[in-house]
């Protein structure tokens, strides 16, 4: 059971509502699905894009930040509510539920917005960038399309689950044959987000292990469209993004590729930044050339809500404005 009691997203939030985006609007994916799309234009002469994919049990419209931070350098920057999140509506992909073919799916969604920026924004570099879950979809998009991405920023992702996680995939198996696959996960949530609440001793809510800023937590724990139990199906398929970036899928992408991996100290979910490090070295023992990680002191997992974000920002906004002109981001 989720620490606030919730088993599905709550209705999709009133889009009368004013945005802190330039615009919202909606784009149909080859899959089926109504994509809720974000996007805030470069406020300065623009010198590349910045694709989004957001995390599991939250949304695109808390990325509004993080888009002003990029567009006052120079970035355009879209956000799309994934499969099952926020606003986006899918036929067989209703809240909590990526759909049936769920990791083909999300990821022909993520080449739909790529495609859309690649035709509205021609000839300027695209980063694609990814948070925890949306990490893992990012390095997911990356096995097939290197060649057509300047920089690959994952960010705050775990793909060290190894044996825990083949664990969880025969607990999910367990759950399927015994629940179904569109129920909540009764086990999964007591493996991770319950996990790790106890390991922030002095908590104030279950959610403060995402960051040390109250309002932010507080934000999170109020929002209807965050912390909720994502369904069997949803589990099972975040673990095959999690073993489908094993290395030996690796053989296709561009070893020049830029990648930018970032991860917090005291952050439970990638085991103190210590998954961010792995992910650093498979890619360098791998023969990827140019692989930046760093690990923020005392950052909990959400490094753009963290106390310490404008310094977090500033840094990716120089290793990204680096990318998008040739310059070395080192």
């Amino acid at each position: 059971m989720n620490p606030r009691g919730k088993s599905k997203l709550s209705p999709a939030p009133n889009h009368d509502r004013p945005m802190p985006f330039d615009s919202q609007t909606s784009l149909a994916s080859p899959t089926g699905a109504l994509l809720n799309l974000y996007a805030t234009a470069a406020k300065e002469p623009p010198c590349g894009v910045v694709q989004v994919n957001h995390g599991i049990a939250e949304h695109a419209a808390r990325y509004a930040r993080f888009a002003d931070a990029m567009s006052q350098r120079g970035f355009h920057v879209y956000v799309h509510d994934h499969r099952g999140h926020g606003a986006t509506r899918g036929p067989d992909a209703p809240p909590g539920i990526f759909g049936k073919a769920g990791v083909a799916q999300v990821l022909a969604d993520v080449t739909a917005i790529h495609d859309m920026i690649a035709e509205r924004h021609r000839g300027l570099p695209v980063i694609v960038f990814g948070h925890s879950m949306g990490g893992l979809v990012a390095l997911n998009f990356v096995l097939g399309h290197s060649e057509r991405i300047a920089g690959a920023a994952i960010w705050n992702a775990n793909l060290s689950a190894g044996l825990l996680g083949r664990v969880a995939q025969v607990l999910l198996a367990w759950e399927r044959l015994r629940l179904g696959s569109d129920v909540p996960s009764r086990m999964i949530p007591a493996l991770t987000f319950q996990t790790w609440a106890k390991q922030i001793l002095d908590r104030r809510t279950e959610f403060d292990w995402l960051s040390r800023d109250p309002a932010e937590v507080d934000k999170y724990v109020a929002d209807p469209l965050c912390g909720w139990n994502g369904s069997v199906s949803m589990w099972a398929d975040v673990f095959r993004f999690i073993f489908g970036a094993g290395e030996g899928k690796f053989g296709g992408v561009r070893r020049d590729l830029p990648y930018s991996l970032i991860g917090g100290e005291r952050d439970p979910a990638t085991n103190g930044g210590r998954a961010v490090l792995d992910l650093a070295q498979r890619l360098q023992r791998m023969g990827f050339s140019d692989v930046a990680a760093r690990i923020y002191p005392e950052t909990r997992h959400e490094s753009l809500n963290e106390i310490n974000r404008e310094i977090i920002t500033g840094d990716f906004a120089d290793w990204a404005t680096a990318i998008a002109t040739g310059r070395s981001a080192t």
